[in-house]
């Protein structure tokens, strides 16, 4: 509670006095919050969580998308993060610019599916120490047209001066070191991992360690330059919809975007919530069989969970699926 005003406090401040001499004799406490109002003298700012006081403060403004917003039912939740209605939250903007320019067939990280070489590609760009956007912008630059390095053929027969073009063409960071781990990754596949220069599936991989995640991780570890811990689980969590010995994996950057949006926060929680309601899901735009089916549906709640959380539209998500199950 402020102070109480004593009967001499009482009398008509005369008007020379201003805020800065009252808040000589008071020291200011610091500020509980942010405000744009340099006229709020700093005592009143410091008594800001009075009740008395705080309706002569203004509140600081609240967005509708930072406002709380009522948790939508966890299967409409999940019928919307797996729809195409959801992707632009899951997108960095430039991508969602470069559809719109380049059109809808272009390859993206956010929707297509792509070989565990891709993956593990994939997977090397992103564990180095740059954006969600950067990232997401060198992938589309190396699958799409005019490069398409999408083989270990592709980048051997471009070469590092081929690999490098196209990394300073995405204009993404440690250019030089990307494009050199690209073309040794090229060169690993061929010699250790995979049957030839076309083979992008590294059965080979999974053959000789007895489809064993463990051995299968340390044996691309031995072979692959610039895949660490972050590399490995981001690797996982998207190859395991072809690598049915992983499944149900989720490393814990997913496990915060699951929580944030209030879905279950295990990898064999969601599993489970997928399977007790998967004939409400409609997953028709995925392939293979239903056990294929539901891994791909995994996976693809698992990346868009951390797409929204990266790009920062949890509370848009929560409120676009509450509005669809309207």
């Amino acid at each position: 509670m402020p102070p109480k005003k004593s009967k001499a406090s009482t009398e008509k401040v005369p008007s020379s006095v201003t805020a800065a001499d009252v808040s000589k004799k008071t020291p200011p406490a610091e500020p509980p919050f942010e405000t744009n109002d340099s006229s709020v003298p700093s005592k009143r700012k410091a008594n800001a969580k009075n009740k008395d006081d705080a309706p002569s403060l203004k509140a600081p403004r609240r967005s509708a998308r930072g406002a709380p917003q009522s948790q939508p039912d966890p299967v409409k939740l999940l019928q919307y993060l797996l729809s195409p209605a959801s992707l632009d939250a899951c997108r960095p903007k430039n991508e969602i610019e470069d559809l719109k320019t380049r059109g809808s067939h272009l390859r993206t990280y956010s929707a297509s599916a792509f070989t565990p070489f891709e993956e593990l590609i994939c997977a090397v760009v992103l564990s180095r120490p740059i954006s969600h956007a950067l990232g997401l912008r060198t992938i589309r630059t190396l699958f799409n047209e005019p490069y398409e390095f999408t083989t270990p053929k592709k980048i051997r027969s471009a070469g590092f001066e081929g690999v490098i073009k196209a990394v300073n063409e995405a204009k993404t960071q440690h250019r030089q070191k990307t494009a050199e781990e690209l073309v040794m990754l090229a060169d690993a596949v061929v010699e250790h991992l995979g049957d030839g220069e076309d083979d992008v599936s590294l059965e080979r991989v999974r053959k000789e360690c007895g489809f064993e995640w463990e051995k299968e991780r340390e044996m691309l570890k031995s072979h692959i330059k610039g895949l660490g811990k972050t590399g490995f689980d981001i690797f996982a969590r998207r190859v395991q919809a072809q690598w049915p010995n992983l499944y149900p994996f989720a490393d814990q950057r997913t496990l915060s975007g699951l929580q944030k949006l209030g879905l279950p926060e295990s990898a064999e929680g969601l599993k489970k919530f997928l399977d007790d309601h998967w004939n409400e899901f409609d997953i028709q735009d995925l392939e293979g069989d239903e056990d294929e089916k539901k891994r791909r549906a995994f996976v693809r709640v698992l990346e868009r969970a951390v797409g929204v959380d990266l790009e920062g539209n949890a509370d848009t998500v929560r409120a676009e699926a509450a509005l669809s199950s309207e």
